[in-house]
């Protein structure tokens, strides 16, 4: 009876162990899914996307092909069972340290693939677990060659990196590594802060510079407006200025013509008859209006000691006619020569016209 309770208890002791280091493997590694290992019979059925490892003897003899195989029961002997299909391993939150010596917690995906059935049996012990390491590893070798600001910019070459260190590792293994993938990336709390607040900063400075750019761009075109104001003001001053320039030419222009033809019929009128008489009438008259209006704009007034002899006013005037019309250049002899008459005989002409007037 002693003998039986010992025994049950060693066995109910070392079924405890196995029990935990079962738990304790399988938190460390995460083991893929296989199908039950087959019993060896003489007729076998291999599923697709599945590679049986037979040994005969215990040594390798053949890979079972999936579809219909035949064994020999004593000495063929199924060993392995590997997946061919891709395989998804969450790899564990591990701390890194990158090259700002911040500490970083970090987990990740890997994808792999068993490619020699033959090399993922007997190279490695746990070919999943061995993958799952190096990727850790690699991770931290990985992270320690960049700043934490890279880390968050440059996943995917971080990601590719690790895929290309795994797959020259696990060659010797008969796996390839597809592709990892970052799932997510922790950081200190104070650090965490530094950051936002770094990002609050630059994101004050991207306002403020904004600011000033639209305030520039504003005054630019501000100033743009009043020289374009400016440009168009002087030139239609300048078309103004062109515009009465030309008008006022045109002006004296058609005064000029005026005053011509003026003086030509004038010319004309006195080298006809009684022309003279005429001129003398004319300046009379102009005499006395301009006589009437002396007082108008001033007070002070210089006149001639004469002012009330008409006569001797218009016999001046004829005489500096005359003495003008005695340098004309004299026209030919078929015309005939106009009369002129003297101050004394003009004045004396105009008091008889008045006499007879008067009677």
């Amino acid at each position: 009876m002693l003998r039986a309770a010992v025994c049950g208890a060693g066995a109910l002791l070392l079924r405890n162990s196995r029990q935990t280091v079962r738990l304790e493997w399988s938190a460390v590694a995460q083991r893929r899914w296989a199908s039950n290992m087959p019993l060896n019979t003489v007729v076998l059925f291999v599923p697709q996307q599945e590679a049986w490892v037979i040994e005969r003897m215990g040594k390798f003899h053949r890979i079972l092909e999936p579809g219909l195989n035949f064994l020999i029961p004593l000495l063929d002997r199924i060993r392995y069972v590997q997946s061919l299909k891709e395989i998804v391993i969450n790899v564990p939150e591990q701390s890194a340290v990158s090259l700002d010596n911040v500490t970083l917690q970090i987990d990740g995906v890997l994808y792999l693939r068993i490619m020699d059935p033959y090399k993922a049996s007997y190279g490695v012990e746990d070919p999943e677990y061995a993958v799952t390491q190096l990727a850790q590893t690699t991770m931290r070798s990985e992270l320690g060659k960049l700043s934490l600001d890279k880390v968050f910019r440059e996943r995917e070459s971080l990601n590719a990196n690790i895929v290309d260190a795994i797959n020259q590792a696990a060659d010797v293994w008969g796996i390839r590594c597809l592709r990892y993938e970052i799932k997510d990336i922790h950081v200190p709390p104070r650090v965490k802060e530094s950051m936002q607040m770094q990002v609050e900063a630059e994101r004050r400075k991207r306002a403020v510079v904004l600011d000033s750019e639209g305030a520039r761009e504003s005054a630019i075109n501000v100033a743009e407006g009043r020289k374009r104001a400016q440009v168009l003001a002087s030139e239609g001053e300048k078309a103004e200025q062109i515009n009465r320039a030309a008008g006022e030419a045109n002006a004296i222009l058609a005064k000029a013509k005026a005053r011509g033809e003026a003086i030509q019929m004038i010319a004309e009128a006195l080298t006809s008859q009684n022309g003279n008489a005429a001129a003398s009438l004319t300046i009379a008259e102009q005499y006395v209006a301009a006589f009437s209006n002396l007082a108008k704009d001033s007070n002070t007034i210089l006149l001639p000691s004469n002012t009330g002899d008409i006569t001797s006013m218009v016999t001046q005037a004829m005489g500096i006619y005359g003495a003008l019309t005695k340098q004309l250049p004299q026209k030919s002899q078929s015309a005939p020569k106009p009369t002129v008459s003297t101050p004394q005989s003009q004045s004396r002409d105009i008091f008889d016209e008045e006499e007879k007037n008067s009677s």
